[in-house]
């Protein structure tokens, strides 16, 4: 087996990656963050690694084949096409680009390199999704009509929300939901092998407040999540909502089809249940087959070790794979920017109650040209550049310098609080 020699950039989400890559025979070599603290403290954690705060000095390491890029939510893609632009493959955390002008300058990059691009998209590969594309693909369903993308993941509590979010600067505290909008949507995808071709999106806004957040840390924005409609280049279509807020934690998937349909189970989502019409029942099947999964591969012992249900082992495998296989994996530069384009238009969309955007086609430069400067986001820039386009579509819950300043000081007072107990 080819060793590949990876290097990770961010080291929060992007330790996570270390393990996986090294069992799909992968040896880390270097390690980059901003925060020397971590740095200090991973490099001790990985004898004989180099450490850098600097990325330049980082993607310039001797012996550097693949780097995984797990920096802050929304500024992934300039760091991509550095790597990309020295023939370095590059695995990308969600989303793969903050702004319809970064997705248009990653595919570009990505053309003109020799090196392998891939999202690590990691909920298509949880056991479940990976039975209903099993299910799905072999016909049993007919073709997909309609299908349900649902990740609810609500935030409560002031260490939780300190933890995710440690200052009004952060992505999280200005980013509207439906941009996190890949573990909705990509499975779908992965499922039925089906793109989206017009959007459109309805906000779902409840403010949050000292009183219903049970905490002092409470969210800025209103928007708990966004219902977005999409119709897909077969005619069918899926509804998604991508980081909601609402109800208890859920990553649920449905998927309905000409004969029947299949989806794991709200409450109990490792089962899934195929379900047909009691006019048409596939012989062998019953009307109604409920049952939990197994996986039928021979990594299945690292697989269920693995995070996010065995969906962080096989983006790092299918990642590894594809380098030594030299081809672009399903989940590439295209697939990637297509739902980063999805979530990004679906604001747009929210913004105007549902005014429909067409999706973009990457390989098509027409395409291209429509989008390549615009760079407006609604989040702060880790440089300090400011948002340039509205993160709610409630004007009076924008967030103002007095509501930044509030929640800083509510983050100081809780680590302040939290240090002094550890030290008591």
């Amino acid at each position: 087996m080819t060793k590949i020699r990876f290097g990770v950039f961010g080291l929060g989400r992007g330790d996570d990656f270390v393990g996986n890559m090294k069992k799909n025979g992968a040896e880390l070599i270097a390690i980059c963050d901003k925060n020397e603290k971590l740095l200090t403290k991973k490099q001790e954690q990985y004898p004989g690694v180099t450490a850098y705060t600097d990325f330049d000095k980082f993607i310039n390491h001797e012996g550097l084949d693949a780097v995984v890029i797990a920096n802050y939510f929304h500024e992934h893609a300039p760091y991509a096409i550095k790597a990309l632009e020295k023939n370095i493959h590059v695995l990308s955390e969600c989303t793969p680009a903050g702004t319809m002008g970064e997705a248009v300058a990653l595919v570009r990059a990505a053309e003109k390199s020799e090196a392998i691009y891939m999202l690590a998209e990691n909920y298509p590969y949880m056991k479940f999704n990976q039975e209903m594309r099993r299910v799905y693909q072999s016909g049993v369903l007919g073709k997909v009509l309609y299908a349900e993308g649902e990740y609810n993941h609500p935030i409560w509590g002031d260490g939780f929300t300190a933890e995710l979010c440690p200052d009004s600067k952060h992505w999280r505290y200005h980013m509207p939901r439906v941009y996190y909008i890949t573990h909705a949507l990509a499975p779908l995808c992965y499922i039925t092998g089906v793109m989206p071709k017009r959007i459109s999106a309805f906000p779902i806004s409840y403010p949050h407040t000292k009183e219903n957040f049970m905490g002092d840390l409470y969210w800025r924005l209103p928007d708990r999540s966004a219902m977005v409609s999409c119709f897909n280049e077969d005619g069918s279509v899926f509804r998604v909502f991508g980081w909601s807020q609402f109800g208890g934690h859920d990553n649920t998937y449905r998927i309905c089809g000409s004969i029947g349909q299949i989806e794991n189970v709200r409450g109990d989502t490792e089962r899934v249940t195929l379900r047909f019409n009691d006019s048409f029942i596939p012989e062998g099947l019953k009307e109604s087959n409920s049952y939990y999964p197994e996986w039928n591969i021979e990594d299945k012992d690292l697989a269920e070790k693995a995070g996010h249900g065995g969906g962080d082992f096989f983006t790092s495998k299918v990642f590894c794979d594809s380098i030594r296989e030299g081809k672009q994996p399903m989940f590439d530069v295209y697939f990637g920017t297509t739902l980063s384009a999805i979530a990004i238009l679906a604001h747009k969309s929210a913004l105007e109650y549902g005014v429909p955007y067409d999706v973009p086609d990457f390989h098509l430069e027409e395409d291209r040209v429509k989008w390549e400067n615009d760079f407006s986001s609604p989040m702060w820039g880790s440089d300090g550049t400011p948002p340039t386009i509205p993160s709610t579509e409630l004007a009076e819950y924008i967030p103002t310098e007095e509501s930044m300043a509030e929640f800083d000081r509510a983050t100081e007072a809780y680590w302040a609080k939290k240090n002094a107990e550890n030290n008591g």
